[in-house]
């Protein structure tokens, strides 16, 4: 490619108009990178890569020059998933620090809102009730451990929060981090997921999305953790089995749930889960990343990839992260 020359690219996305979203982002690399809706291409040839969530399964097809699949967020499993993903393409997201403390600070809220049993006091707002909660029947948080599922960049930085706060911390990663956090203790290899679920009192899971960790959060896997447990689900939706979740809240199992994704997003009006005073929703967004942060990794990813390079931001798509 001539130097100078702009990289063409693509958006590709069944959820979002992407451009709607980034185009202020993206706008002060346009000397650099220039992102257009499927139909505005002319020649599809001239493409190099595409910004991508949830495209179609027919999405890459016309591209036959593509090298590059960006994501907007940190999760890269419905485009390494995608049928039409060309086999030699690299799959890149976005690494956001500030996406990391954005994501523990709300995770911190809810480990709160759980140990402090908070839907109580909200409750009894609501009926201009004074009623305290007896002070015996909560543990202080060095007795409530937290368990958290997955250590990469979001995992430590919740880990880092929630210590902060007193909470003793155990954590599964594939393989022991060389990275040692003060009151973080680790499981490792074969089984740390289940380890962590029968340590921790409430369960944090930001876990990727792969073949070993769909439908992870089930009956069997709440079974393992300590009676009256609290889950705060922030990884993906295809992770939990929801007639499963409804179980394990009606056994007394889990007394308590925090849910930020779905299975199906929008979370359809009637699904039961609104109704559910035992459970928490919000709108997938426990950590939203930067869209000029996206468009700078964007924009240096699409250049490594013309070079020949290999991006910083690149996953392994065999373990989907």
């Amino acid at each position: 490619m001539a130097d100078g020359q702009v990289i063409e690219g693509v958006y590709l996305s069944t959820a979002f108009d992407l451009h709607a979203l980034y185009g202020h982002a993206l706008a002060p690399h346009a000397g650099t990178i220039r992102l257009r809706h499927p139909h505005e291409i002319d020649d599809p040839s001239a493409i190099r890569f595409a910004l991508s969530w949830r495209p179609a399964d027919d999405a890459f097809d016309p591209y036959p020059n593509l090298r590059l699949a960006h994501s907007i967020a940190a999760g890269v499993d419905s485009i390494i998933n995608c049928p039409s993903l060309p086999k030699d393409a690299l799959v890149a997201r976005v690494r956001d620090p500030d996406q990391g403390d954005m994501l523990a600070g709300f995770a911190a809220w809810h480990v709160i809102w759980h140990h402090r049993n908070m839907r109580h006091h909200i409750v009894h707002e609501a009926k201009h009730e004074w009623a305290r909660l007896i002070p015996s029947i909560m543990k202080p948080p060095r007795e409530t451990p937290a368990g958290i599922l997955g250590f990469g960049l979001m995992g430590r930085a919740i880990a880092r929060a929630v210590t902060a706060m007193g909470f003793p911390v155990v954590a599964a990663a594939r393989s022991a981090p060389r990275e040692t956090l003060p009151g973080v203790r680790f499981e490792s290899g074969e089984g740390a997921a289940q380890r962590v679920a029968e340590q921790a009192a409430i369960l944090i899971n930001v876990l990727p999305l792969t073949r070993e960790t769909r439908g992870l959060l089930n009956l069997d896997f709440f079974n393992r953790m300590p009676e009256g447990a609290a889950l705060i689900q922030l990884g993906r939706g295809e992770h939990l089995i929801e007639a499963d979740l409804v179980r394990a809240l009606d056994s007394g199992r889990i007394v308590s749930a925090s849910l930020d994704v779905f299975d199906v997003e929008p979370l359809p009006k009637e699904h039961p889960f609104w109704a559910d005073e035992r459970i928490l929703i919000t709108p997938h967004q426990a950590g939203d990343c930067s869209p000029h942060t996206m468009a700078e990794q964007l924009s240096r990813a699409a250049q490594a990839v013309v070079a020949g390079e290999i991006p910083e931001t690149v996953v392994d798509r065999a373990n989907g992260y």
